[in-house]
């Protein structure tokens, strides 16, 4: 009896999983055509009410230790990047538009910048402090983010645990029972924080984040430097905002490559 109700448990996971899973296109090709089509088993909806309370408490805890927005130019600066960055999300996919978008300074010495499902971003001072970025680089930097938040990687990379780690708190997830929404919270903050992106996903990142910073007026070639100088960090390894893939030189052919794909569009924007 226990072997039948384990194996009626089972088939059911798996059939939830099945069900589940769809494959989507969440953005348009853009001039830098990057149209891979992705497997998620959890919906939009879910990812970004999670990543919105995940991004709230960070902002919350950041406020409370008086690490939140501390340099009133810094943050302007910042936020007048992106406001010229995130009219362009909508040429890969025009609800971006509609998200409430987000952007915040957090004081820290840490490098780092991310921005999770629905347009809730941060850069950390300390990149742009101790880099020492160019506008044209910090437009690099939250490019590149922007990408990932537009491509839903973070949807993908928790559609992939659910996917190889099926169990019954899977089930429950999918069911919408039990600490679900809070396991999901958790997990989107894992993925978001501490789980380095996967090799597909930073060259997705890069080739959309320099048509982004191209079609808002800075110089797609300034992430080619930008690579640069987070290789030269800690002999060569880059900060946690990025995966250790691809390896240097082929991330820096690869981004020379599509910044010049993407010139005209910059020439476009400067005049």
């Amino acid at each position: 009896m226990r072997n039948r109700w384990r194996r009626n448990a089972a088939a059911l996971i798996v059939a939830l999983a099945v069900v589940g899973c769809q494959t989507v296109q969440t953005t348009r090709g853009g001039a830098v055509g990057v149209d891979r089509g992705q497997m998620m088993m959890v919906s939009a909806a879910e990812i970004e009410q999670a990543s919105s309370k995940q991004y709230h408490e960070v902002l919350a805890d950041a406020r409370a230790k008086n690490r939140l927005n501390l340099d009133p130019a810094q943050l302007a600066r910042v936020r007048a990047i992106s406001n010229r960055l995130i009219p362009q999300a909508t040429t890969f996919r025009p609800d971006a538009g509609g998200w409430q978008w987000e952007v915040n300074v957090l004081e820290s010495d840490e490098l780092n910048a991310w921005c999770m499902a629905g347009g809730k971003m941060a850069i950390y001072s300390g990149l742009i402090e101790q880099l020492k970025l160019t506008d044209d680089e910090v437009a690099a930097v939250m490019g590149h983010e922007i990408a990932h938040a537009l491509r839903e990687h973070v949807r993908e990379q928790v559609s992939k645990s659910m996917a190889t780690g099926l169990g019954l708190s899977v089930a429950g997830a999918l069911l919408g029972v039990g600490q679900a929404g809070q396991e999901l919270m958790n997990m989107v903050g894992k993925v978001t924080f501490e789980l380095p992106n996967s090799r597909l996903h930073e060259v997705e990142a890069d080739r959309i984040g320099v048509e982004l910073a191209a079609r808002a007026g800075y110089d797609p070639r300034a992430a080619v430097g930008l690579w640069d100088k987070m290789a030269a960090r800690a002999d060569g390894a880059p900060p946690q905002w990025l995966s250790t893939h691809p390896a240097h030189a082929n991330r820096q052919k690869d981004l020379a490559e599509y910044a010049a794909r993407v010139m005209p569009l910059y020439e476009a924007a400067r005049r």
